[in-house]
């Protein structure tokens, strides 16, 4: 019982060792993306979530927030043209069930990473922006759930 008690006084004293300058950070911010590189990035995502949860059927609706920026009317514009059906006023009927789809965009170290989820898939992939649109920075991350 004794080893115990000294045990819990030790680990409350350690614990407050951490300093606020000992805690992680990140550098990512979010960023606008526009022009070429918004639709270079739309493009390969929309491209690779299409292989993720297969081609577009009749009944294939995705929805998305309602958003008016470049990557957002790129990214709807790239996935109308893979012939899926996109919503993001929220009006949808009754019968048919949506893909809910939600996106983000951060810079990092001058770069710029891409994440699209669904409820079964995450993507994500960094790029660098460039004078033409983007290119691809790494390989594309994949994360399926159950």
């Amino acid at each position: 019982m004794r080893k115990l008690f000294a045990f819990f006084i030790a680990a409350a004293l350690l614990s407050g060792c951490q300093t606020a300058d000992d805690a992680l950070t990140t550098s990512s911010t979010p960023v606008a993306v526009t022009g070429p590189a918004a639709s270079a990035i739309a493009g390969d995502m929309a491209s690779r979530l299409a292989e993720q949860i297969g081609p577009a059927g009749a009944t294939t609706t995705i929805k998305m927030k309602k958003d008016t920026s470049d990557f957002a009317t790129a990214l709807e514009a790239a996935l109308k043209g893979w012939g899926y059906t996109v919503v993001a006023n929220g009006k949808i009927a009754k019968d048919v069930k949506p893909i809910e789809l939600s996106y983000s965009i951060e810079g990092f170290d001058g770069q710029v990473l891409a994440r699209l989820s669904t409820s079964s898939i995450a993507l994500g992939r960094a790029y660098t922006p460039t004078a033409a649109g983007a290119v691809p920075a790494s390989s594309l991350s994949i994360m399926q759930r159950n």
